[in-house]
């Protein structure tokens, strides 16, 4: 068979990413599925390579047949081959941020198990990218040349059950388990020995295989996860194309450089070609820069991604996650494929608005809006913490970046505390969500915050000392003696009687103010405050002395003040429904 002048068309690409707990054994098992190294593959990294750890995405890839079930409706065969490439993504606990970065681009995940250890911390926390960012998944039960031949079989049914179970509440609960030896005697024995199971591992990969959806409309977003210059042609980024398209002569964008760039060539697997879309892993040739810039990062259709100084983001707290989620703390924060330090406000809807109605059902997921009211909370609101059942109530955050980050529209967060220790067994990953609204102005907080109508309720409590009329009382104990009581005039009170009132003004200089009454006082009201009158002035001589009379009255009746405050008004104005 000829092959077309551009093969690209032919040979379907198919990311697989490989993710597991550090050593189980995901670069060897790469090694072993694979035929031809691209970038980064194979810890080529020299750092990753003294520590004997993937160090960051290396990708390799292998090509087969393309399976039956690929072609299309007419029975057609669009592909004549499949292309998978692997995505090694790193397990060392503290590249977390480098696995969410490559999750994003991951078609069929891939977690190796060391079948002597069983699931780890790490494997927990790729479990929970994986639900996050990848419809399908397929286990690797690795190292089974370390168990005793005899018990062998016994021991992989026993995992492969216990591997099930945990999977039982994931959306990948039916996923197939297969047992591998990647590098029989461990990474340091000869290449002697053939690793065991690979053949039939590479014909479950294809019986799992789909076509994805591919685009190549909309604004090109290409991940990078290399860059080296090539002496006389220019510098090349590899990486994959995560939306839209590319081709030979367009001019292409690298934000975090702020400058664009022509394309002079394109390849992919060493193949040149004159154009890539969406899925393809790619190394594109442009016009001369300094690489050591752009180590990793995105590179777009000019003007396309934004940079933003904070953002408003969906939420959702991540079960495994211990910790509370507390409004003013840092989090780190994965966004497109940066990670940056972001002090984070959860907010929700007010009281009235979380009961769903009848007609209603809760399910319903509200839009965020600037035109609607939400209520500040201290932390993220959890129904497990209060044993309740049913889905967390909708919240959202406000994350302000410590430095501004690069990213496309509506993509996925993921909040982590990846300060934890490494070695502890706890779930770092805390909570995601979807970024929907980003602020690219530096001054947002003048600019744009007061817009977002975020309010604390307040509750002051005082004392009526006096009667001075049927439709006036002295208070007091509600302000401090400094307080400017001019912000609280024309604001209204009850009092614990029934009555309400309006704040007319201060009364003398310790913190007293008058109260104005419309309905006028009710005559128990009058009694009642009479009687207290009298009741702490009839002490006499041994009776109680002048310190102490206040709390007769505190017992009798109470000044109510509520309002409420914006969070984000600079001036702090208080306001009453």
């Amino acid at each position: 068979m000829t092959e077309s002048p551009d093969s690209r068309a032919k040979t379907l690409n198919f990311n697989v990413g490989v993710l597991g707990h550090v050593d189980s054994g995901k670069t060897s098992l790469a090694r072993a599925l694979s035929s031809t190294a691209s970038t980064a593959a194979f810890d080529k990294n020299p750092q990753s390579r003294e520590r004997g750890i993937t160090l960051d995405l290396g990708f390799s890839s292998f090509t087969v047949d393309c399976p039956d079930h690929l072609r299309d409706n007419e029975g057609q065969q669009q592909y004549d081959s499949l292309q998978f490439t692997l995505v090694d993504c790193p397990g060392h606990a503290s590249l977390i941020r480098t696995i969410i970065g490559g999750a994003q681009i991951i078609d069929l995940m891939m977690l190796v198990v060391d079948v002597v250890k069983g699931v780890q911390t790490q494997t927990a926390e790729c479990l929970l990218i994986g639900e996050l960012t990848c419809p399908r998944m397929v286990v690797v039960l690795n190292k089974i040349d370390l168990l005793p031949p005899n018990k062998r079989q016994s021991a992989i049914e026993k995992m492969t059950k216990r591997l099930h179970k945990t999977l039982e509440s994931t959306r990948f609960k039916e996923c197939p388990v297969i047992a591998v030896a990647a590098k029989p005697g461990g990474p340091e024995a000869p290449e002697l020995e053939e690793p065991q199971g690979v053949p039939e591992l590479i014909e479950l990969l294809k019986k799992q295989t789909y076509l994805p959806k591919r685009d190549a409309k909309g604004d090109l977003l290409m991940a990078v996860d290399h860059c080296f210059s090539i002496r006389g042609q220019g510098t090349v980024m590899t990486g994959t194309i995560l939306q839209g398209s590319l081709a030979i002569n367009d001019t292409v964008e690298i934000p975090v450089l702020k400058v664009t760039k022509k394309i002079k060539s394109v390849q992919m697997f060493r193949k040149p070609v004159s154009g890539a879309m969406q899925g393809d892993r790619v190394g594109v040739c442009v016009t001369q820069f300094d690489p050591k810039l752009l180590e990793r990062g995105l590179v777009c259709t000019p003007g396309s991604l934004r940079t933003l100084y904070a953002a408003i983001i969906s939420t959702r707290k991540i079960g495994y996650f211990k910790g509370s989620l507390a409004t003013r703390a840092k989090f780190h924060i994965t966004v497109g494929h940066e990670t940056v330090m972001a002090k984070v406000t959860f907010f929700g809807l007010p009281p009235a608005d979380t009961e769903p109605t009848p007609s209603e059902p809760s399910s319903l997921e509200t839009p965020f809006t600037f035109d609607r009211e939400y209520s500040y909370q201290d932390e993220y609101v959890s129904r497990q913490k209060e044993a309740a059942s049913g889905p967390d109530p909708e919240q959202w955050a406000l994350l302000e970046f410590e430095r501004p980050v690069t990213c496309p529209a509506l993509c996925l967060v993921i909040g982590s505390k990846l300060d934890t220790d490494i070695h502890a067994n706890a779930c770092r990953l805390a909570f995601q969500g979807c970024l929907l609204h980003g602020f690219e102005d530096k001054s947002y907080a003048e600019t744009s915050l007061p817009q977002l109508r975020i309010f604390k309720t307040k509750h002051k409590e005082g004392q009526v000392e006096r009667v001075t009329d049927d439709y006036s009382v002295i208070g007091r104990s509600l302000f401090k003696k400094e307080t400017n009581l001019q912000l609280f005039v024309g604001l209204k009170v009850s009092l614990s009687t029934g009555e309400s009132g309006v704040i007319e003004g201060g009364f003398g200089q310790s913190g007293k103010f008058k109260i104005r009454i419309q309905e006028g006082l009710r005559p128990e009201t009058k009694q009642l405050l009479s009687s207290s009158k009298k009741k702490g002035k009839s002490g006499g001589k041994g009776g109680p002395s002048s310190e102490e009379e206040p709390k007769t009255e505190s017992q009798s009746v109470s000044i109510h003040l509520h309002f409420k405050r914006y969070v984000f008004d600079p001036h702090k104005k208080m306001v009453q429904s």
